[in-house]
């Protein structure tokens, strides 16, 4: 029991103090052990855990979206399975820390998020547009971090284009042509099984192509995101305490007084400084001599 109370305090320090990529890596992480366990120990009493999944992802149906608007959120923190999960955290792990050698953490996670909420309207966008999707409209949804990972990518790809990263069995290749082949591949496969998480990944890689064509004119257009996520963050922190000193307004009379008052203590002072010397005044005294030598 003390070995795991240890290994959840260790964790909680690590998230408190990592960066938004790692906090990023233990939602994720987090939620998917919370899903999968959620679901063993409701399978045991006979309950259909599926059915509260839906609540973490996002639906196509406009009309059930207004009754869960938070999936839209949720979705791309929430993974089933376990390899989807994996190559989604090591893409976000690789390119992630490749985006904050040119841009700051705030903007990471400004970018996860809204490259993650331009995938999933585009996906509802689509099914409930085109034809062909209207079958599976009122029945399919969208779950998993691609959208947010894409926007990461293509950010950074069409940011630097002169960006090179080291592929196994290929070679130094330019990260740009790697993301417009990612693309490519997602825009074929728009009909296939999976359509849902392709056109998903259209709109994260659309957002991240925005993103950076933005910023290199000066404008950060997640910007707004990043003060909404600073107030979440905030949220349950105590603010300091303002200490107000309010100080009533002498009249002449008073003012004159204090003044008198002071000036024969400091030539009390003085004249005790040149019958006695320095080290025989108090440290009051000296205190008064010091405040008044700097008037």
């Amino acid at each position: 029991m003390q070995i795991m109370e240890d290994i959840f305090i260790n964790l909680k320090n690590k998230f408190r103090s990592g960066s938004i990529l790692t906090k990023l890596l233990y939602i994720n992480i987090g939620l998917f052990l919370i899903i999968r366990l959620g679901t063993i120990v409701l399978q045991l009493f006979n309950i259909d855990g599926i059915f509260f999944f839906h609540y973490l992802q996002m639906p196509s149906s406009p009309e059930l979206l207004l009754y869960r608007p938070w999936t839209l959120i949720t979705y791309m923190f929430t993974h089933f399975g376990f390899l989807h999960l994996l190559f989604n955290m090591l893409w976000l792990y690789w390119f992630g820390g490749l985006f904050l050698n040119f841009f700051n953490e705030r903007q990471l996670g400004g970018l996860y998020v809204l490259g993650g909420i331009t995938g999933g309207l585009l996906f509802m966008l689509f099914y409930n547009i085109f034809p062909f999707f209207h079958p599976a409209s009122s029945i399919s949804f969208l779950m998993g971090a691609s959208a947010s990972v894409m926007a990461i990518v293509f950010a950074v790809s069409f940011y630097r284009k002169d960006v090179e990263i080291n592929l196994l069995l290929i070679g130094r290749i330019k990260l740009i042509y790697l993301a417009v082949f990612t693309l490519l591949i997602d825009i074929l496969a728009i009909t296939s099984e999976n359509a849902g998480g392709h056109i998903a990944h259209i709109g994260g890689a659309l957002f991240g192509i925005l993103f950076a064509s933005q910023f290199a004119r000066g404008k950060d257009i997640t910007a707004f995101m990043n003060s909404i996520l600073d107030r979440i963050a905030n949220i349950g922190k105590k603010k300091p305490k303002m200490k107000v000193t309010y100080h009533k307004r002498e009249s002449d009379y008073e003012y004159n007084s204090r003044k008198q008052t002071e000036s024969a203590e400091l030539d009390a002072i003085l004249d005790k400084l040149r019958r006695s010397g320095y080290e025989s005044l108090s440290s009051t005294e000296k205190k008064k001599l010091f405040d008044a030598s700097k008037k």
